[in-house]
C-alpha cells in the first residue's frame, strides 16, 4: 500500500513539474516577472564583455545568481526582447534567481579576440587573462553592482559552455558556491568532439567550424552571422567520399580562413598546442560544490563528462563533487523528457527526474539554503535494467573485473583460447568505408550512438564476435578497455571496437520497430594505430607483424539481460564521422585520394596473442 502511494506521489509531482514548466512557455512569464538589462562588463585588461541580466521584479527578498557564459549568443539582443525561459530548463524560471548570461571574449557582442578552448594562463600578471579571469571579473562586478543579490553565485553550462563552467573552478571567485559542468568540452584531441584517440572526426569538425570558425572582426548579432554549410545533396556519406580527404575539404572550402582547421593540420600529434588546452590538470584547488552531468550516449562529450569528474575527485579528495549520468544524447537531460532515445525505451521520464531531483535541488540548496539536497556520490541510470542506482564511488568499487575474449568462429567467451594459431583475416578498403549508421545519412545523427548495428555486421570487413545467450543478467559499469592483437599488410590502420547488446528473438517491438535480433550499440570508439605507443609521436606499423593496439572507451552503465548476447564488432573505418586512414603511414594529413589503398588485416585470438575487452561487472 505504501509503495503504491509513493509511486502515485512521484507521478503527481512529475506531472505538476511538467505542467508548470509548460505554462511558462504559454504565458509570457519571463517578461511579466523579470527586468532585463544589457551591460558591457569590463575585464582586467580593459576588454568589455556583453552581459545580459534578468532580475526578478519582486524586490521583497535577495536572490542568488545563476551564470551561463557561452560562445553561442546570449540573445535575443535588446532590452525589450526576452528569452522564453531562463536557466537550463523551463521550471528553473520559477525558482527566483538572478539569471546572468555573458558572450565570451571575442564572440557575438563581446569585445576581444576569441580563442578555441583558451589555455589556462599560469602567469597571472595583473593584466594576463584567460577564461577563469574573465569569469572572476564578472563575478566581482556583480558583487559590487547588483541589487537584491544575496552574494552567492552558481554556474552551469552544456558542451562548450560546460568548458567555461569547468574553468570557473580554477582560482575561483569567493561568491561562486555551486558549479555544474554538463557534457563539458575537455580534450579536443583525445576524446571530445573533433578527435578521438588521435583520429580526426571530420564530419563533426567540418560542419561545425564552417560557421563557428569564421573570424569575427567586430561585435555582431546573429542576423549578421555566417550561415552553416549546407550539404549539396542529402547523402552526406557520398559528399565526403566525393570530397576526398580532410586536406581536400580545407583546400576546396576553407583555404586558410578557418583557424581551427589550420591548427589541426599544424598539430597532427598530441603536442604542446593540445596539452595547453587541457583543463583537467588545473582542477587542483576546487572550492565550490560540483555536480558533473552527462549522457552515456552523448556523441560529442561523453569523454569530457567522466574525465572531468574523475580529475576533480582525484585531485580534490575532500571536495564536495558528485556525478549524474543517464541514458541521454548531448544535452538530453534538459531537451525532452528522456523516456526513450532512438529505438530504445527507458520505461520512465529520466530527464524529468534529473531536473526535479538533481539540478534544481542542487542549486537551491547551495545558493538558497533551501531543501536538503542529498545526491549520492554517483547517480547513475543503468540502461537495459532501466533503473536509477546510487554509488558511493565511480566507477563503483563493489565489482568483479572480467575479460571477454575474441574466439574462433565468431565466438566470444570468458575463457582464453587454448590453440596457438588462431586469427581472422579480411580486407579493408578505405575507398569503400564502413558507414557509422545504416541508410542514407542526411546529417550526422545523434542516434548513431545507440542504433542497431545489423547494417554493419553483415559486411565482410567487419569482424563479429558474440557470446551464447546469457544465463543471467550482467551489468557492466565504468570504462571499457580494449586489448587487440592485430596485423596489417599496410603501414598504418585505425581500429574501431563496438560493444553491442543483441536482443533475443521474440523481443517486444518498440515504437513499431521490430526488435528481434536488434543489435543495440552500447559503446563504440576508434583508435589510430600509429599512436599505439603514445599520442605525442606517430609510428608506422610493421607490415604483417603482430602488434598490440590497446585503448580505453568511455564509461558505460548497462545491463545485458538474461537471454541477450554480448557482441563485439571490430572494423577499420567509421565513415564519415571519422577521417579515413589511407592504410599507409603519414605523419599528418598529407595523403591524397590516390594514397588510399586496400590492406589485409588479421585479428588474433590464440593463447599467445589474445584479443579481448576488459570491464567491471556489478556483484
Amino acid at each position: 500500500m505504501n509503495k503504491v502511494f509513493l509511486a502515485f506521489s512521484v507521478l503527481a509531482t512529475t506531472f505538476s513539474f511538467q505542467v508548470k514548466a509548460q505554462s511558462i512557455l504559454e504565458t509570457d512569464y519571463v517578461k511579466k516577472n523579470y527586468d532585463k538589462k544589457e551591460i558591457s562588463v569590463p575585464t582586467r585588461d580593459g576588454v568589455k564583455l556583453f552581459t545580459t541580466i534578468y532580475t526578478p521584479k519582486d524586490k521583497s527578498q535577495q536572490y542568488p545568481v545563476l551564470l551561463n557564459r557561452t560562445p553561442y549568443t546570449v540573445g535575443p539582443y535588446g532590452e525589450d526582447k526576452y528569452k522564453e525561459t531562463l536557466g537550463n530548463f523551463p521550471a528553473m524560471t520559477l525558482e527566483g534567481y538572478i539569471f546572468v548570461y555573458q558572450d565570451v571574449r571575442g564572440k557575438w557582442m563581446s569585445e576581444g579576440n576569441f580563442e578555441d578552448i583558451r589555455p589556462t594562463n599560469l602567469k597571472k600578471g595583473k593584466k594576463d587573462i584567460d577564461e577563469s579571469t574573465d569569469t572572476y571579473d564578472l563575478l566581482e562586478w556583480l558583487s559590487k553592482n547588483l541589487k537584491n543579490y544575496n552574494g552567492k553565485a552558481g554556474m552551469y553550462g552544456i558542451s562548450y559552455p560546460g568548458f567555461y563552467s569547468t574553468v570557473s573552478l580554477t582560482k575561483t571567485h569567493p561568491s561562486l558556491k555551486a558549479v555544474s559542468p554538463q557534457a563539458p568540452v575537455t580534450n579536443w584531441y583525445l576524446g571530445d568532439d573533433f578527435h578521438h584517440n588521435g583520429v580526426l572526426f571530420t564530419g563533426d569538425a567540418f560542419k561545425f567550424m564552417s560557421s563557428f570558425g569564421i573570424p569575427r572582426p567586430k561585435p555582431i548579432t546573429p542576423d549578421q552571422a555566417p550561415k552553416t554549410f549546407q550539404y549539396p545533396s542529402k547523402d552526406v556519406y557520398q559528399f565526403y567520399m566525393n570530397a576526398g580527404t580532410a586536406k581536400n575539404l580545407k583546400d576546396n572550402y576553407f583555404a586558410d580562413s578557418i583557424k581551427f582547421w589550420n591548427d589541426v593540420f599544424d598539430h597532427p600529434h598530441y603536442d604542446q598546442f593540445w596539452k595547453d588546452r587541457e583543463i583537467l590538470p588545473h582542477l587542483t584547488d576546487v572550492k565550490p560544490a560540483v555536480m558533473v552531468v552527462g549522457g552515456f550516449f552523448d556523441a560529442e562529450d561523453a569523454y569530457g563528462t567522466f574525465e572531468t569528474y574523475k580529475a576533480i575527485e582525484k585531485q580534490n579528495p575532500k571536495n564536495n563533487s558528485i556525478l549524474v549520468a543517464g541514458p541521454w544524447f548531448h544535452g538530453g537531460w534538459v531537451r525532452g523528457d528522456g523516456s526513450s532515445f532512438g529505438d530504445i525505451q527507458f520505461d520512465q521520464k529520466t530527464s524529468v527526474t534529473y531536473q526535479e531531483k538533481f539540478e534544481l535541488p542542487f542549486f537551491n540548496y547551495y545558493l538558497k539554503g533551501k531543501g536538503d539536497f542529498k545526491g549520492a556520490e554517483a547517480n547513475i541510470f543503468v540502461t537495459g535494467s532501466n533503473q536509477w542506482k546510487s554509488f558511493d564511488k565511480w566507477p563503483p568499487k563493489d565489482v568483479e573485473d572480467k575479460k571477454l575474449y575474441l574466439q574462433p568462429q565468431g565466438k566470444l567467451g570468458f575463457e582464453k583460447v587454448g590453440r596457438t594459431d588462431s586469427w581472422d583475416e579480411y580486407v579493408s578498403d578505405p575507398n569503400k568505408p564502413v558507414p557509422y549508421q545504416g541508410g542514407v545519412m542526411e546529417s550526422r545523427t545523434r542516434e548513431y550512438m545507440i542504433d542497431d548495428q545489423r547494417f554493419a555486421s553483415s559486411r565482410p570487413d567487419v569482424m563479429v564476435y558474440q557470446t551464447e545467450p546469457l544465463n543471467e543478467d550482467i551489468t557492466i559499469v565504468g570504462p571499457i578497455k580494449n586489448f587487440l592483437k592485430v596485423s596489417t599488410s599496410g603501414t598504418d590502420a585505425d581500429y574501431v571496437v563496438k560493444l553491442i547488446d543483441v536482443y533475443p528473438a521474440n523481443s517486444p517491438s518498440s515504437n513499431n520497430k521490430v526488435m528481434d535480433g536488434y543489435q543495440m550499440l552500447v559503446r563504440g570508439e576508434i583508435m589510430a594505430g600509429k599512436y599505439r605507443n603514445g599520442f605525442e609521436k606517430a609510428e608506422p606499423m610493421q607490415p604483417d607483424f603482430v602488434t598490440a593496439v590497446n585503448y580505453s572507451m568511455p564509461d558505460v552503465a548497462h545491463t545485458f539481460k538474461k537471454g541477450h548476447r554480448i557482441m563485439i564488432q571490430v572494423q577499420n573505418t567509421w565513415f564519415p564521422i571519422a577521417e579515413r586512414n589511407p592504410q599507409q603511414f603519414f605523419e599528418g594529413y598529407e595523403a591524397k585520394a590516390s594514397d588510399y589503398r586496400k590492406a589485409t588485416h588479421r585479428i588474433f585470438h590464440d593463447h599467445n596473442n589474445s584479443s579481448y575487452i576488459e570491464f567491471s561487472i556489478l556483484k
